[in-house]
């Protein structure tokens, strides 16, 4: 069959009545009215919870049409609904009241986002300067802040030292001696030791961080964890204050978190024989898993918290420890089911042996998931209404790489064509902050929803941008 071609009408274009493209509304406009709002259905999870479907094909979040997003801000766009943030980020504290609760913005971090959960009680766990500068100069307190990062250059070291960071995770020997020559006055930089455990959790292998032969962290086996916890306590201007670990990434089961927790409570028992210092915080990380696909497990807030708090305080008992403070850091489960990313179609193509493209205006520049993890993504056309039956299309990017794919074999309307848009859910997360600008695409704008009301949180990236950076010829 032939490729398929669709004029696209540019947003701001005031068409006639007559030759407006049918959006399924009646209106010509994508205008959502109140009566048919009363017939709306909601989407479910891996959607945010107050997505709905319009009897027209349209998708409200936070009662906003993304079709009217789409038109109003321009595609590809991430939308962002903050009151699914919000509520996600309470839902941490609910289950974990005696807990503290780190959100880590590698996950996603804007102004607003610093906002959002400041508000909500939760700290911050950043792991560069840009993460730390953004999210001070926004406005969020230094003491809640606590810094990852496995090669921390001596920079980013003296900034968390100047600005006064809560927390810094030891990540390597190095360091040690770096933050201790860095101490200010007559207090000590509170640290923790990131231990790794040795248990594999989590779904593909590169994003696994508690297993041995990875870049982070000491070993707890064969004694590297127990060198660096003697080494730090020798430090007069470093004040240990616990262990942390991290298992890895989209993890579901609350197995690997209470092997974890043996271990590391095991080793804290250790630092008090050795030692007899009881160290009085322990971090689990984060890594919990959420929905991609209808399908899909999710880790859920209060049976992690019910699982871990009885297994640390069993543990603890056994070993005659007082409880140490949990730390954990969700950022994934936090973000991710609040953004849902919209695309344009630019082409539909079939081609002889029977396969079905549908090429869009993004990619792997704004959501390298796909091509670097084999992710799967849901994907729904909005906008419209359609009655044709599904057929198997893949959902392509516009990069010049036979890898960028967004979604393989896709459920969508067999009249899909260019023009229409597409929404892909769970998109709040590990996309825009692992944005590239390859082929000098421009990063896409960012919207937050709440309300009925769209506010631009980012705006999207030009070439004026990339010119912007450039110094010379």
């Amino acid at each position: 069959m032939p490729e398929t071609q669709v004029a696209i009408v540019p947003a701001d274009v005031d068409l006639p009545e007559a030759d407006r493209p049918d959006t399924g509304t009646g209106t010509g406009t994508g205008a959502v009215t109140a009566p048919r709002r009363q017939a709306d259905q909601p989407l479910g999870s891996p959607w945010p919870a107050s997505a709905q479907l319009t009897p027209g094909g349209e998708v409200l979040v936070s009662g906003v049409g993304l079709d009217e997003a789409a038109d109003r801000f321009g595609t590809p766009l991430y939308v962002l609904d903050e009151a699914e943030v919000r509520a996600r980020a309470q839902a941490y504290r609910r289950a974990l009241p005696h807990a503290e609760v780190l959100y880590a913005a590698k996950a996603f971090l804007c102004s607003a986002m610093a906002d959002w959960v400041a508000e909500e009680g939760l700290g911050l766990d950043v792991c560069s300067a840009g993460e730390l500068r953004l999210a001070t100069a926004a406005g969020f307190p230094a003491q809640r802040i606590l810094l990852h990062g496995n090669a921390k250059t001596p920079e980013e070291l003296r900034l968390a030292r100047r600005l006064r960071v809560g927390r810094i995770v030891i990540d390597g020997m190095a360091e040690i001696p770096r933050l201790a020559a860095l101490a200010i006055a007559d207090v000590p930089q509170r640290v923790l030791i990131r231990v790794v455990p040795g248990i594999a959790a989590g779904h593909h292998s590169a994003v696994r961080t508690g297993v041995d032969g990875q870049k982070f962290g000491f070993r707890i086996a064969g004694g590297d964890a127990a060198e660096a916890i003697s080494r730090t306590l020798a430090q007069s201007s470093l004040e240990l204050v616990g262990l942390h670990c991290h298992l890895g990434s989209q993890i579901t089961e609350l197995e690997p978190y209470l092997d974890a927790l043996d271990r590391l409570v095991e080793l804290l028992a250790q630092v008090r024989d050795r030692h007899g210092r009881q160290l009085p915080e322990l971090d689990l990380g984060g890594g919990h898993g959420v929905r991609y696909l209808p399908q899909d497990r999710e880790l859920d807030p209060a049976e992690f918290a019910t699982a871990v708090t009885g297994r640390l305080k069993a543990r603890c008992e056994a070993h005659g420890l007082a409880v140490p403070r949990l730390i954990v850091e969700p950022g994934r489960a936090i973000v991710a089911p609040a953004g849902v990313a919209v695309y344009r179609v630019l082409s539909v193509k079939h081609t002889a042996d029977g396969r079905t493209f549908a090429a869009v205006d993004g990619g792997m520049s704004d959501n390298p998931r796909p091509a670097l993890y084999g992710s799967a993504y849901d994907v729904r056309l909005i906008g419209r209404a359609s009655h044709a039956p599904t057929a198997v299309i893949d959902v392509v990017g516009r990069h010049c790489e036979a890898g960028d794919v967004l979604v393989h074999d896709a459920q969508l309307p067999a009249d899909l064509r260019a023009g229409d848009l597409l929404a892909v859910p769970a998109a709040g997360a590990y996309q825009l902050s692992m944005a590239s600008g390859y082929n000098l695409v421009g990063r896409p704008a960012v919207v937050a929803v709440r309300d009925g009301r769209a506010r631009l949180l980012i705006r999207r990236e030009t070439v004026e941008d990339f010119r912007a950076r450039e110094v010379g010829r």
